[in-house]
């Protein structure tokens, strides 16, 4: 059987994509101020020095990798709301971005815990991915309330109590449930949060 040899020039957009990769994984296990940039090339099987032609610096890395992360967060959460058939629906919607989110925990561990220590990361975020996701948001529960669907309250700020819901319970998975929860623990939860969303806690009167 005949073999042909691995291309040895890999192209450069592979080598930046598997540099933020390992680095996702990097920084999920050791924080960002625990990884040097050594332990980054070693993970990404490539030269220190491949690293620098690529990126400025370590932060840069950090900077872009929790920025995509966010935009990648949201733009599915979003997506999913456009396209469901009822506004009602949006306790499916939750539920099933709240089930994927441990498949995703080194992502959400760099774009959360590292923003609370880099402010011009988390002013890139907010400015580039939070504010205009939020806007999406907003119409989505204006058109709601027009519709008679949803009462009549601020839609910013029940754009901004559903996103915060939808982040929290990412990290609910690992620090309100108990390690190794069934899958019937996770859905209870994520159909929980959902329900208070939409019904609040108050019995009707």
């Amino acid at each position: 059987m005949k073999t042909f040899p691995l291309p040895t020039d890999v192209p450069e957009v592979h080598t930046r994509a598997r540099i933020l990769s390992a680095a996702k994984k990097l920084f999920a296990r050791k924080g960002f101020s625990g990884a040097s940039t050594r332990d980054l090339a070693q993970a990404a099987k490539v030269a220190e020095g491949t690293i620098f032609r690529h990126f400025p610096n370590k932060k840069a890395i950090l900077i872009e990798l929790a920025t995509q992360g966010w935009v990648e967060i949201l733009t599915d959460l979003l997506t999913e709301l456009s396209e469901m058939g009822s506004y009602k629906a949006v306790a499916q919607v939750m539920r099933r971005r709240m089930l994927a989110m441990p498949k995703n925990w080194e992502l959400w561990q760099v774009c959360f815990v590292e923003a609370q220590y880099h402010p011009e990361l988390r002013d890139r975020i907010k400015e580039e991915v939070l504010d205009k996701m939020m806007d999406v948001a907003e119409a989505f529960f204006q058109t709601a309330m027009d519709k008679g669907i949803y009462r009549r309250m601020n839609p910013r700020l029940i754009a901004q109590v559903f996103v915060g819901m939808f982040a929290i319970s990412g990290f609910g998975h690992y620090s309100v449930l108990d390690e190794g929860a069934s899958p019937k623990e996770e859905l209870e939860m994520a159909e929980g949060i959902a329900d208070i969303f939409l019904n609040g806690v108050l019995a009707k009167g």
